[in-house]
């Protein structure tokens, strides 16, 4: 399906920025890796340093070096939400997972999306693993398509990758911590109503 993926792989080798869909809404992403993708992002949205960036990969595995074991209810939502528009806030891997990504917290949000598009642009990602937040300006409505995307990100980052026709839904994921077998806590209702 997608037709520019050495042109991805060597913008994100290049501490490049990329707009993409995902099942939610569009999203912006970088190499975990690249501290200078990571201020870039934050730079293009006029993001407060205090809100951190999230994880997404294609796959669980390739997220679970970034995150310390994940505890049984987690691992529940996992098996029953993911690939979906669910964020999992848990205790980060300190040693993989820089202090740039998560505003200096110890924990981290992963995801995994549902999005064809998406899938292919991992797999072509060096490590599989981006970091993201949503493509648009702080405190602005999230982008819902290719086009408000393209308004919202034309000459601010690097690549603005197309749908396909693999369309979001157009609604942000719901975010729930986890941090102990017994408890999570839902900091954001979003597309999914969880339940265990």
């Amino acid at each position: 399906m997608l037709e520019n993926k050495d042109e991805i792989k060597k913008v994100l080798e290049n501490d490049g920025v990329i707009a993409y869909v995902t099942d939610t809404v569009w999203g912006l992403g970088c190499l975990p890796s690249s501290e200078k993708a990571v201020k870039k992002i934050y730079e293009i949205k006029n993001r407060e340093a205090q809100k951190p960036l999230i994880l997404m990969s294609n796959e669980m595995y390739n997220l679970l070096n970034y995150v310390q074991i994940i505890p049984k209810i987690g691992q529940k939502l996992v098996k029953k939400y993911f690939p979906g528009a669910l964020t999992l806030v848990v205790k980060k891997n300190p040693e993989m997972t820089p202090d740039y990504i998560t505003s200096g917290m110890d924990t981290v949000g992963i995801r995994v999306p549902d999005n064809e598009v998406f899938k292919e642009i991992c797999e072509v990602a060096p490590g599989h693993v981006l970091a993201t937040t949503s493509a648009n300006l702080s405190h602005q409505p999230s982008a819902k398509s290719y086009e408000q995307a393209f308004q919202n990100m034309e000459g601010l980052v690097d690549m603005i990758i197309e749908d396909y026709g693999c369309f979001c839904k157009g609604l942000e994921s719901t975010v729930v911590g986890v941090f102990d077998d017994d408890n999570m806590k839902v900091f954001r209702q979003g597309a999914i109503k969880i339940e265990l």
